[in-house]
């Protein structure tokens, strides 16, 4: 049963049913927290209720925050989620509950967004805030449905094709000579992604207790995947590694992604390539492994590509190679 009282200025509404938690709402005036009451006891009668409360009390910021403080840190890329999480909570919009959370309200914020950064980025917040909307519905016992799931995306950017030729490699490797005070690990690290097709951070985490030279193989413990991976090694990367000084932290290549970033940036545009990035390489050196490794399940051991659609992003065939094989 529903009741009625006066609280000060306001009306409080209370609503009372067996089986089912108490519930109140306070008002401006009898006739809305009336109006309210019979409400709930309606859907109550026809057993569609569900209990807002949790969901008008919780605003996104603060389920932002939460979730950074919760889930975010249990990721392999935490600390790349935390910052973009930090950006949002700045947004004006987050202060709604997530119960006053509409799809306009998170297209007006893609559109705004749109304007000064690129589809991907976007598509990231919005990710960002499904996942913690879902969180909240899942696991805090928020009663909400997920208004991302009707708002539409940018479209996903076009995947990069850049490769480095044998003519720019020679420029790049030219500028990376350790002269003045130019860093000794720069080029070292841009020969032996060349040569593995690694990624970034799987280079810069590797550790010589993790390479062997004789076996010609480097032991990845987690990758982006998730997984572990075991790389070969060509001779060309073993003559790399071997010339390479011993740091006292025991990983192959002492840098930080911030420093070797901004060390390679210089060195491609003393070289002429302002448009090359460090992943591209990957690119780069996956077009290249394909043609000593025509087996698909192969190159993608090496590669550690989980799937060939994968694959076929790193892999760009020359049509003119294609065409010569055809005979």
């Amino acid at each position: 049963m529903a009741s009625i009282r006066q609280r000060a200025d306001k009306w409080q509404a209370r609503v009372i049913r067996k089986g089912y938690p108490i519930v109140s709402n306070t008002f401006e005036t009898y006739e809305d927290a009336t109006k309210w009451a019979r409400s709930i006891e309606a859907e109550i009668d026809r057993g569609q209720y569900s209990n807002s409360t949790a969901a008008e009390q919780l605003t996104l910021a603060d389920a932002l925050e939460r979730y950074a403080k919760e889930v975010t840190p249990q990721k392999r890329g935490a600390k790349e989620e935390l910052g973009l999480i930090n950006a949002l909570r700045r947004r004006k919009f987050t202060q709604h509950s997530l119960a006053t959370l509409t799809p306009k309200m998170l297209a007006d914020f893609r559109d705004e967004r749109l304007k000064t950064v690129s589809n991907g980025t976007v598509i990231r917040n919005l990710v960002v805030i499904s996942s913690v909307i879902n969180q909240a519905r899942r696991e805090w016992g928020v009663n909400i449905n997920n208004p991302c799931l009707l708002v539409r995306k940018p479209s996903v950017p076009v995947g990069r094709n850049r490769l480095l030729n044998s003519e720019e490699e020679t420029r790049l490797l030219k500028e990376m000579l350790p002269t003045g005070r130019r860093s000794i690990w720069i080029r070292p690290i841009t020969i032996f992604a060349l040569e593995t097709a690694m990624r970034r951070g799987e280079i810069l985490s590797l550790r010589w207790e993790h390479v062997n030279l004789s076996s010609q193989v480097a032991y990845l413990p987690m990758t982006k995947n998730g997984t572990s991976r075991t790389v070969p090694l060509s001779i060309k990367a073993v003559s790399t590694l071997k010339e390479l000084p011993r740091s006292n932290d025991g990983r192959v290549f002492p840098l930080n992604i911030a420093a070797f970033a901004a060390v390679f940036r210089k060195a491609a545009n003393r070289a002429g390539l302002n448009d090359l990035h460090f992943h591209d390489l990957r690119h780069t050196a996956t077009s290249r492994l394909a043609d000593k490794l025509p087996n698909l399940l192969e190159l993608s051991a090496v590669t550690g590509h989980k799937s060939i659609q994968m694959l076929k992003r790193y892999y760009h065939p020359k049509a003119e190679e294609l065409a010569k094989k055809l005979g």
